[in-house]
C-alpha cells in the first residue's frame, strides 16, 4: 500500500533509540505530526518532507566508537532547526566543537531533570525522565548553552545558535561541501 509523503511537522531520525517511538508518540499526543526514519536517509529525501524541525534520536552506541552511526549534522542544520536527544545531542556536540567522553557515573533508567530555561510552555521546571547513555557532553560547543542538567549534574538540553542565517549559510555551502571529518564517507 502506498503512503504519500506528508511534508512539515518533525522528522525524527533513528539511531537505534529504545526510546524513538516514545518521542514519536509525544509529538503526536500534543497534535504535532511527526514521521520516524532511518538516520541515513538521504538528505534529498528529508528536504522533501520539509519538516519543521528535525529530531536526532538517542542510540546504543557512543559517538566515539569505531563503527557508530554517524550522519553531518551541518547538512541538516540547513533543513531546520535540530534538536538532539541523548546521542543525538552529543552526536551534535561533537561535531559542532564540544567534547563528548565516558560518563564517570552512567545513567540508565529512571531520573530526573532540572530545566535552566524552558523548552517549550508545556514542560515543566522538574521532570522524571527515562535515560539510557554511558557518555556525557563534557564541553558544549561554543554559542551553546546547557539549559537542562541530570540528578548526575550532567547536561541534559543545551541549545545553540538557531536562527535562519545560520540555516542559510549552511544552505548555501551544500553544493560544493566536504564531508563531516567525523562521518565516514
Amino acid at each position: 500500500m502506498f503512503v504519500p509523503m506528508v511534508q512539515g511537522g518533525f522528522v525524527i531520525l533513528d539511531f537505534g533509540s529504545q526510546y524513538t517511538q516514545l518521542i514519536a508518540r509525544r509529538l503526536r499526543e500534543f497534535e504535532v505530526f511527526s514521521e520516524i526514519v532511518p538516520y541515513d536517509l538521504p538528505l534529498a529525501e528529508i528536504a522533501a518532507r520539509k519538516p519543521k524541525g528535525i529530531i536526532l534520536s538517542g542510540g546504543p552506541s557512543s559517538v566515539s566508537e569505531a563503527g557508530a552511526p554517524l550522519r553531518d549534522v551541518r547538512e541538516l542544520m540547513g533543513l531546520a532547526p535540530l534538536l538532539g536527544i541523548c546521542y543525538g545531542m552529543q552526536l551534535l556536540a561533537k561535531q559542532l566543537g564540544g567534547e563528548v567522553e565516558s560518563a564517570h557515573r552512567r545513567e540508565y533508567g529512571l531520573n530526573q531533570v532540572e530545566w535552566t530555561r524552558s523548552l517549550a510552555p508545556q514542560v515543566p521546571s522538574a521532570q522524571k525522565v527515562w535515560m539510557s547513555h554511558g557518555d556525557v557532553v563534557a564541553k558544549v560547543p561554543k554559542n551553546f548553552e546547557v539549559i537542562a542538567k541530570s540528578s548526575f549534574d550532567h547536561p541534559a538540553a543545551m541549545v545553540g545558535p538557531n536562527d535562519s542565517s545560520a540555516r542559510r549559510r549552511a544552505r548555501g555551502r551544500r553544493p560544493n561541501s566536504k564531508p563531516c571529518p567525523t562521518c565516514s564517507a
